[in-house]
């Protein structure tokens, strides 16, 4: 039998690729994943770019690149992180990434220590939480509630344990779909510079707004150079690319670009010009215009349906993103209710895997991204019999 690392004991396979080897038979509707619309891959465009890329550039493009990213895609991803994420930056603060999961591993790589405290959300993000756990870090969730995480159990954990760290999704968080509260997001930055404590903000779902009011990101209000803002174009472009970009202050993005050195030395240059491309030439708004028209009809569609569901308590009503969160009536158990639902033809993820401790069985999240009107009526009616049964 092999040794293997010690990083790796009880650190499990995500709980969510397992479950696409369920949903792989034929007939099932999944809401498991947290994949784009098909339609909302713009194949056709990309194709054309691709190919004037190439012919005018291919050498270069098809050539090793810098660790910091195409000079270009930086430049042009500074008015774009000043107009969408309200933040100030420059070439210097800003590092292009292989999708925002590799921006929080080279956080950790670059600022934790095995043994260290991080805080996180309760539930919060599957894979930043194996993130955590293969980095050898103490998890600590934190409460949290409608309006996001809650301040006075965040300060109380911050003086309890002293962390290094704190992990939040801000925005149409996952799972839960809850968005930070304004007063919050102020709130949080206060306390990462008063408890010395850095923020890793993941913000991938923030252009994925269906209804309601734009918020500023915590780092908007970062005075101290304590918040690392996460964001990707794998929501609103494609996931495919793993273009994603990370926003810190000088100093620790310098070690972020040591650790990408023997990481992946850089990413993709031809991925990397793609999306350049549409932020200098404005394909992306009008892109995510159209996605998000679309999504906020799935979205409504799917709530519609957890209305008239008898056998669930409570569930969020995010205003966009990708995910719906349910709790159904206790004593339900969701994991063992999974395989039952799948026989019947629909997919989800139980909840319990997004909470670091484990429990809330009767928990589940549901995405609506994935499938259009007729396959969510179609998969909820199967739902609502599984809950029935």
């Amino acid at each position: 039998m092999a040794s293997f690392s010690k990083r790796m004991d009880g650190v499990t396979g995500s709980a969510i690729r397992e479950l696409f080897k369920l949903t792989a038979r034929p007939g099932v509707i999944s809401f498991g994943g947290g994949n784009p619309s098909p339609a909302a891959l713009p194949d056709d465009i990309v194709c054309d770019i691709s190919r004037e890329l190439v012919a005018t550039n291919g050498k270069v493009l098809l050539q090793y690149g810098m660790t910091e990213g195409l000079p270009s895609l930086r430049e042009a991803l500074v008015p774009y992180i000043e107009e969408e994420f309200q933040v100030k930056a420059d070439v210097t603060t800003i590092l292009p990434v292989t999708g925002s999961t590799q921006a929080f591993n080279l956080l950790l790589d670059a600022y934790t220590d095995p043994g260290d405290v991080i805080l996180t959300e309760n539930p919060t993000f599957l894979g930043a939480t194996q993130a955590m756990h293969l980095h050898q870090l103490q998890v600590v969730p934190v409460d949290s509630d409608g309006e996001g995480l809650r301040m006075a159990a965040l300060e109380d954990a911050i003086k309890k344990h002293h962390p290094k760290l704190l992990y939040t999704i801000p925005t149409f968080q996952n799972p839960t779909g809850v968005t930070l509260s304004l007063a919050r997001r102020k709130r949080i930055a206060e306390l990462a510079e008063q408890y010395d404590l850095l923020v890793a903000e993941d913000d991938p779902y923030h252009s994925l707004r269906y209804s309601g009011t734009a918020m500023p990101t915590i780092k908007s209000f970062d005075k101290a150079g304590k918040v690392a803002l996460m964001g990707s174009f794998s929501k609103v472009i494609s996931p495919g690319l793993r273009v994603g970009f990370l926003v810190c202050e000088p100093q620790l993005m310098r070690k972020c670009v040591i650790c990408k050195q023997s990481d992946d030395l850089h990413t993709a240059n031809l991925n990397q010009a793609i999306v350049e491309a549409y932020l200098r030439r404005d394909l992306l708004r009008p892109h995510v215009a159209k996605v998000c028209a679309c999504y906020g009809e799935q979205l409504n569609c799917m709530l519609s349906y957890l209305q008239n569901m008898r056998g669930v308590q409570r569930f969020t009503h995010p205003e966009g993103g990708l995910f719906v969160f349910a709790w159904l009536h206790e004593g339900v158990n969701a994991t063992e209710m999974l395989m039952k639902a799948v026989e019947k033809g629909v997919a989800y993820v139980p909840g319990t895997h997004f909470y670091p401790d484990g429990g809330h069985d009767n928990t589940l999240r549901l995405n609506f991204s994935n499938a259009d009107l007729a396959t969510i009526q179609r998969g909820m009616a199967l739902l609502d019999e599984c809950l029935k049964a």
